[in-house]
């Protein structure tokens, strides 16, 4: 038994939004200074080269990464490498502060092992995130940066606003992710409409001067069809990956009392259709097209079967929550089990290793 799993049900009587900030503020804590920083690493990394992953021009330590939505502020970037984990993704970053959804708005659902969030870009904005990378610099893991838009934009406005976060942020970014598929904002116009991602995709070519790697996270709620009518779209501007999936608004099959509030599902339910998803684009796509794999990423087993689907990178917010610090560890020390045992060399050698 760890010591986050005898903490726990204390934490879980909290508020998980209150839960969420009084553990990043721990996390601050215990990366402000080198000794705090260093005892973590020694305590929770876990390092072999198999699970080096070179991808977006960067090499990743290993392919488990923390989901945009843990960090929006980008507040404990060193404490989370500090932790293991092979990079972050930070935000979604907006342009400018906006409060989100009002209270409460993030609920967990103990039965299903889940969470459904309906934040909605809650955020300090582009200039104050600008400012703590400078001040605190940036991770020596890679960092990806989720941009979106405010809550009250236009069609037209919000590609600007795309355009203000990555002309901003791009230069602290290893890779950025263009947020399209969040359940919880105000729907005022279709997002995912192939004249509004080609005029997004455009805009932030003419601004990528520095041939930052740009991605796209996608949700898991359309059909097959229509997620690879986006993937074509994304082909054809030569754009550098995928994120998939995003929360979802199913509620099948959820036992816990929680499954009656809206907003976006994460967790142990959305592992299958993200897995999914994964595959589907894999093939589609003769595995060309690079993947980050999200949703229900709990385990080395989770974490692995998103691999062999073709991501070459997983991502998890709910997982961390539920397991806690020693997360990253555990999942990866179980990859190089599984790799070892499956007759893999490495992480990179077995991406779509179950394409037909």
């Amino acid at each position: 038994m760890t010591l986050y799993s005898r903490i726990r049900p204390l934490a879980f009587t909290l508020p998980a939004e209150t839960a969420h900030d009084l553990g990043k503020r721990t996390l601050r804590a215990a990366q402000s200074t080198w000794p705090t920083r260093t005892a973590l690493s020694s305590g929770y990394q876990y390092e072999h080269p198999a699970l080096e992953v070179d991808l977006f021009d960067s090499t990743f330590p290993n392919p488990v990464g923390v989901a945009a939505g843990f960090d929006k502020n980008a507040e404990v970037t060193h404490a989370l490498e500090a932790l293991g984990f092979g990079f972050v993704e930070i935000g979604t970053v907006t342009p400018y502060p906006q409060s989100g959804n009002d209270r409460p708005r993030l609920f967990r659902l103990l039965e299903d092992e889940a969470m459904v969030n309906r934040m909605g870009f809650n955020g300090q904005g582009m200039e104050r995130v600008k400012a703590r990378l400078e001040a605190d610099g940036t991770p020596g893991f890679p960092l990806g940066v989720n941009v979106g838009k405010m809550n009250s934009s236009s069609e037209g406005e919000a590609i600007e606003d795309y355009r203000r976060v990555f002309d901003r942020l791009s230069p602290f970014a290893d890779y950025v992710v263009v947020n399209v598929s969040c359940p919880n904002t105000p729907e005022e116009f279709d997002e995912g409409s192939p004249d509004h991602l080609r005029a997004i995709f455009e805009t932030l070519e003419a601004e990528n001067d520095a041939d930052v790697p740009i991605l796209v996270k996608i949700g898991p709620d359309e059909p097959d069809d229509s997620i690879l009518d986006l993937v074509d779209i994304v082909q054809e501007f030569d754009l550098d990956g995928i994120v998939a999936t995003n929360t979802s608004t199913s509620r099948e099959d959820l036992e816990s009392p929680n499954r009656e509030e809206w907003g976006g599902l994460s967790g142990k339910p959305v592992e299958s259709r993200s897995t999914e998803v994964i595959r589907t684009i894999a093939e589609h796509t003769d595995g060309e097209l690079p993947i980050v794999g999200v949703g229900g990423v709990d385990s080395p087993v989770s974490a692995y079967r998103k691999i062999r689907a073709g991501a070459s990178l997983v991502q998890l917010y709910t997982g961390f929550v539920y397991e806690g610090p020693s997360t990253a560890k555990r999942i990866n020390k179980g990859l190089v089990t599984l790799l070892e045992r499956d007759g893999f060399s490495s992480v990179e050698d077995t991406v779509g290793a179950d394409l037909e």
